[in-house]
């Protein structure tokens, strides 16, 4: 096993906590939970509404692995926490299904939670991996 590689990701948001942006080890990148921040700092806003504020998450995460040389296609593991569970769950699938096309979406875990830190109703972590990313033959989806 090769030694871990710690990123800070330029242009990504600030980490809320002392933790990095993501951890390599052996090419699998582990992508710390983002928040819909706007901007880099934390006192960044949100933008309103569940919708935006998974789009906004999403952006973050791609921020962060495009930082590591990949995108969002190559995340194989996704865990969502909503604070507003039952009245988010179906916008928020809505509008992170728009960023993963169909037969190539990662496995996923959605999680109702009591609160996630600066009052975001969403964040969401990834696992990736290095690799050529090929789509499914038309007869597989």
């Amino acid at each position: 096993m090769s030694l871990p590689i710690f990123h800070m990701i330029p242009g990504a948001p600030d980490p809320v906590a002392p933790f990095s942006h993501a951890v390599e080890v052996d090419g699998w990148i582990f992508v710390t939970g983002q928040m819909p921040f706007t901007g880099t700092t934390l006192d960044s806003p949100y933008p309103q509404g569940i919708e935006a504020q998974t789009n906004q998450v999403l952006k973050n995460l791609d921020t962060v692995l495009a930082g590591c040389g990949l995108g969002l296609e190559h995340a194989l593991s996704v865990r969502i926490y909503l604070t507003h569970f039952d009245e988010d769950y179906e916008a928020m699938n809505t509008a992170y299904a728009s960023h993963f096309p169909l037969g190539r979406r990662p496995a996923r875990t959605c999680i109702g939670v009591t609160g996630l830190a600066k009052g975001a109703r969403i964040e969401i972590d990834l696992i990736a991996r290095r690799g050529e990313v090929t789509m499914p033959s038309s007869d597989s989806v």
